[in-house]
């Protein structure tokens, strides 16, 4: 089992959790980002041995998962990408494009649509014996749809807080049309994957056999 791509995949996710939450800067804000990280690693093993996928479908779907457990860790408004930027190129990316606010929740946001799309198409043709056009079609709607939903879920948990975890947690950041944006992003990346895959031969990408 520990030969298995999920399998080890899932080993490395643990530790980048507990690398993320360690000495985090805000642990009791972090903690609601991570609900539902802890869901998608508690359902990974089941999931992925009852819907086994490609190596790269489940690398897609880790590197998501990492570049959540980064935003959560400084909960996202806080992640120090300038700086980071800025020490590996010397470019201050915020002063150069005229930046208020902190972008990484975007990029999280077109990563969710672009990195999902590969996953959610495979097991809408092996598992669900959709075509390669309805698969792909399948998969850019589910993202569609549960970033809608998660936006609702945000929302609604943003109500029964209160005051500053309220704010911290939904990440406005003063943008009234956050939710609207973020949506948007998971589309856009949503499509983008759909049409490297349907160029690069969306058959390919629906292996007969997958390591489970």
């Amino acid at each position: 089992m520990a030969r298995t791509p999920w399998f080890r995949a899932w080993v490395l996710l643990w530790l980048a959790l507990g690398v993320g939450c360690w000495q985090a800067p805000y642990p009791q804000d972090m903690w609601l980002q991570h609900i539902p990280t802890l869901c998608v690693l508690l359902a990974w093993p089941w999931a992925l041995r009852r819907y086994p996928l490609s190596g790269t479908a489940i690398t897609c779907l880790a590197v998501f998962l990492v570049l959540h457990v980064v935003g959560a860790r400084w909960v996202y408004s806080n992640v120090p990408y300038v700086q980071w930027l800025q020490a590996l190129s010397g470019l201050d990316v915020a002063e150069a494009f005229g930046w208020q606010r902190n972008h990484y929740d975007r990029l999280v946001h077109l990563a969710f649509g672009f990195l999902w799309v590969r996953p959610l198409q495979e097991v809408a043709a092996r598992h669900a014996g959709l075509s390669p056009r309805a698969s792909l079609y399948v998969a850019v709607e589910f993202v569609l749809a549960a970033s809608m939903l998660y936006e609702v879920f945000e929302w609604t948990l943003t109500l029964l807080l209160a005051g500053d975890a309220a704010h911290t947690y939904n990440g406005q950041q003063g943008d009234a049309w956050d939710a609207q944006k973020d949506m948007a992003l998971a589309a856009a990346g949503a499509l983008v994957g759909a049409l490297l895959l349907r160029e690069r031969g969306v058959r390919a990408h629906t292996p007969a056999h997958v390591a489970s």
